[in-house]
């Protein structure tokens, strides 16, 4: 393997239904600014059914060149026929660097790719960076969130991370960009499909992305019951924010997963982000440090939460919230908000 043979980045874009995930223009963004370190291009791949609209999408938000993949077998998911398309793509382009979003299709389908192609894989990374040698550096909490390790893969290409929703932030959409489009000829050895998708039950209740919120009211062991949580939707209602909560919360039964913040919940990039009654974790801190404004309420007045925000209180969160939502319902009844 000639590592030199190798130029460029390459962005799985997932898409769903027909619509680009956010964690894909995410990491064209980050592409954008690796590529712009090495002098080189972001391609984004896109794999599924009638879905040629969506490269002008893909350039707008920064890709310079779009692979479409579109063929019927691909227009469900499926782990084989994904990972043998990818893999072709991958071995034709030979990008020195493959991003791929951590996203539940994205955690089945990178570390089938990563073995097809012969390459190693670094996963649900925080940070990237290119190194003195062109090396990817890619970092990532490690012994149980308890550090950050910076991994490089200095013998294979490519080099190979995936990045959860959230971490990374997507470029401003430039509809005054253009771009190459390339169409892919999907060509699938059919022998090894071993799996038939019957049927597709879509679950009814929409869930709420907590990723996509200006304003996250989150709780945690410091609230003390689950009765204490419809404080915390009060408050919440008043800023127009969601409810969202610690792994102590959510592993008490108090909330469900899909509102968890931290390192194995969602990452969270919030305007205000208001942590009350969380001790503040290295395994929290990851999912939402880089939120704008932090405000804090705990107890204990060494709990590191304090350490990460912009406004702390020492106090009982579980009467605090209460009485913070009745000083925002009256400054909003002055100002007629």
């Amino acid at each position: 393997m000639n590592l030199n043979d190798y130029k460029g980045i390459l962005v799985f874009a997932e898409q769903r239904d027909g619509e680009i995930q956010n964690v894909a223009l995410e990491l064209i963004g980050k592409g954008r600014e690796l590529a712009a370190s090495l002098n080189e291009e972001v391609t984004a791949v896109v794999l599924g059914h009638n879905i040629e609209g969506l490269a002008s999408e893909l350039i707008a938000y920064g890709a310079d060149n779009v692979v479409v993949a579109d063929d019927e077998k691909l227009a469900i998911y499926d782990t084989e026929a994904y990972t043998q398309v990818l893999s072709k793509i991958i071995d034709e382009k030979k990008p020195e660097i493959v991003l791929v979003g951590a996203t539940t299709l994205g955690r089945d389908l990178a570390p089938r790719v990563s073995a097809r192609v012969v390459t190693g894989l670094t996963a649900d990374c925080t940070m990237l960076e290119i190194g003195e040698d062109r090396e990817l550096l890619m970092t990532r909490p490690a012994f149980g969130g308890n550090l950050m390790a910076t991994i490089i893969c200095p013998d294979h290409r490519p080099q190979m991370s995936s990045v959860r929703p959230g971490v990374m932030q997507k470029v401003e959409r430039d509809e005054a960009r253009s771009g190459k489009v390339e169409s892919h000829q999907v060509s699938l050895d059919t022998s090894k499909l071993k799996v038939k998708v019957l049927k597709i039950v879509k679950e009814e209740e929409e869930k709420i992305d907590i990723t996509e919120a200006n304003v996250l009211v989150s709780g945690g062991r410091g609230i003390g019951n689950a009765d204490n949580f419809t404080h915390l939707e009060g408050l919440a209602e008043e800023l127009h924010g969601i409810v969202s909560a610690s792994r102590a919360a959510v592993d008490a039964g108090w909330i469900g997963h899909d509102r968890q913040v931290g390192q194995t919940g969602k990452t969270v990039r919030p305007d205000v982000y208001f942590a009350m009654g969380i001790s503040g974790a290295i395994q929290h801190v990851a999912g939402m440090e880089e939120s704008d404004f932090i405000i804090a309420v705990n107890k204990d007045k060494d709990a590191p939460i304090f350490s990460n925000a912009d406004l702390g209180i020492v106090g009982d969160a579980s009467k605090v919230v209460p009485l913070i939502t009745e000083e925002i319902k009256k400054v909003k009844a002055q100002n007629n908000l």
